[in-house]
């Protein structure tokens, strides 16, 4: 029988407002339990351990980046760049899921179906969105960590990363696959 007044959308919802609010380090299934006034025992009914969580949350955080067919990379990596940016430490939380080989591979797939449209075989197309999903969690968990250090002082006049920097990574790649193309 479930717990009584908490389903597993409250726990999620409540750990990204504790991720956006505190960071992926102070997000504790003890602190989690504390904010839904449970005992950490009884998050356990909704997910097994904290893996099963952090990936339902990836999944969360990459679901924002849906719309329509995947069919322009460029677009399909702003997408996910802006849907990892829009939660603290989101790159980190999806990188780790997708390292454990936990949750779904929308992101992944999305960005293959875009290098697909540009008229690429399979086999490329999964190549090529691997590199590009590498890329922008990188990039966007280097972005995450300068805010934080920025937002905390701990950079001293330092300026963020151009905007213009993850466009031109992005084109680098699409250039090398056309080359790719060619060959």
């Amino acid at each position: 029988m479930a717990p009584r007044g908490h389903s597993a959308d409250d726990v999620a919802r409540t750990a990204l407002r504790i991720l956006d609010d505190h960071g992926l380090p102070d997000l504790t299934m003890r602190r989690l339990a504390t904010a839904l006034d449970v005992q950490p025992s009884a998050l356990y009914w909704h997910f097994p351990n904290k893996q099963a969580l952090l990936a339902e949350l990836s999944d969360r955080i990459v679901g924002r980046m849906t719309s329509g067919p995947a069919t322009d990379l460029a677009r399909e990596a702003h997408a996910l760049r802006d849907a990892l940016l829009a939660w603290r430490d989101g790159a980190e939380v999806v990188s780790s899921t997708l390292a454990m080989g936990l949750g779904s591979s929308l992101a992944h797939d999305r960005l293959a179906a875009a290098v697909a449209a540009a008229g690429f075989d399979a086999d490329t197309a999964r190549r090529g969105a691997t590199t590009v999903l590498h890329y922008v969690l990188g990039f966007v968990w280097h972005e995450q960590q300068r805010l934080q250090y920025d937002s905390a002082g701990a950079r001293e006049g330092a300026s963020g990363l151009e905007t213009d920097d993850f466009g031109f990574g992005l084109d680098l790649i699409a250039a090398g696959l056309r080359a790719r193309r060619r060959v």
